[in-house]
């Protein structure tokens, strides 16, 4: 058997600007992968890096190169394992990069075999989860707007990004709790407390019914995440904390959900394992993405029958038409993997 690789970048427009507490985009950039078999079946994947982790589309399309070649002279895509290690050899970092290949090599794999993701891992798809849909940092009556059109088109969780100023923060929560009274509601500090505004933003947050609150403080404090972990009337939730399951165990008594990504795992072998080290520390566990094609998110999806929480609202955030690709159906953000008649990931050209 032989395999041949490609990759090439695209830039993929927001619907509407998205901000977080470290800043604001319009566009984001993915590199796309594909592998193809010698029958004529081709795996894709794709990388959605983030700079806060010290990797960017360049550093991506610099390391890729290596990362092919790897996989062709494997030749062998079932050898997920084996590859998945001398990848992790090759380069130790860019994560992404690793996650992209990783995604089209099982894509691949599924296509072969002619099943679809979940099932090639035994998965139950009427266990699925719906996908909470963001909403970005903005003016307060721009997130007001954007808190209605999700409702318009069906969604009943929302993810509200915090992290500014604490006392903007409640008025955010405040204003979209108003309009949104009977949402699941999440929120997100993207690190931007520090323990002690968290724990007096929190206890005011409270009163609004959350879910979670999502990494109040930064990843570099860990026993600030603590602090407040110990002190908090709403579960906590590990995002930037939590990058491979090697993270997991120092968590476990400093939250009460991780949350993974593909992007910053680096593969699909890794977040199971995330899942799995989770579960044997008694913590929660949510799938996390980045805002990028459904090449990336169609993958993360799969993984809803492991989850307690799902976020994989990167492709919805795309402006409409502006993905090169289709994925798995999230009417109003309910993933139906029972309807997914696609083998691999379910990530078809549009």
């Amino acid at each position: 058997m032989s395999l041949e690789t490609s990759f090439d970048r695209v830039s993929l427009p927001l619907e509407f600007p998205f901000g977080i507490s470290r800043g604001t985009t319009e566009e984001t950039e993915n590199v796309i992968v594909r592998i193809e078999d010698d029958e004529g079946r081709e795996g894709v994947g794709a990388a959605a890096p983030s700079s806060h982790f010290g990797e960017t589309v360049d550093t991506v399309e610099a390391v890729l190169p290596s990362l092919l070649a790897v996989v062709e002279d494997v030749g062998d895509p079932h050898q997920l394992a084996r590859i998945e290690r001398r990848l992790l050899e090759t380069v130790r970092g860019n994560p992404a990069a690793r996650a992209a290949v990783s995604i089209a090599l099982h894509d691949l794999v599924g296509k072969r075999l002619d099943l679809p993701l979940y099932r090639y891992w035994g998965l139950d798809p009427a266990e699925t989860l719906e996908s909470s849909y963001t909403i970005g940092i903005d003016d307060l009556e721009t997130m007001a707007e954007k808190t209605e059109l999700a409702l318009e088109r069906g969604h009943t969780t929302l993810k509200v990004k915090l992290g500014t100023d604490p006392e903007r923060d409640e008025e955010v929560v405040r204003t979209i709790r108003s309009i949104a009274p009977d949402v699941r509601l999440y929120v997100d500090a993207n690190e931007g407390w520090t323990p002690r505004e968290a724990v007096s933003t929190i206890e005011r947050l409270a009163a609004f019914d959350l879910e979670f609150v999502e990494q109040p403080v930064p990843a570099e404090n860990p026993e600030g995440m603590r602090y407040v972990y110990e002190r908090s009337p709403v579960p906590i939730a590990a995002d930037e904390s939590c990058l491979t399951s090697a993270d997991v165990p120092d968590l476990a008594n400093r939250c009460d959900v991780v949350n993974l990504k593909l992007m910053k795992c680096g593969g699909l072998l890794e977040a199971k394992r995330i899942v799995h080290a989770a579960r044997a520390h008694g913590l929660e566990v949510m799938c996390g993405c980045m805002t990028s094609s459904n090449a990336a998110i169609a993958p993360a999806c799969h993984l809803a029958p492991l989850l307690d929480y799902i976020d994989v609202d990167g492709a919805l955030l795309l402006e409409a038409g502006g993905d090169p690709f289709d994925g798995v159906a999230m009417p109003g953000g309910d993933i139906d993997l029972e309807g997914l008649e696609r083998p691999g990931t379910g990530a078809v050209p549009t």
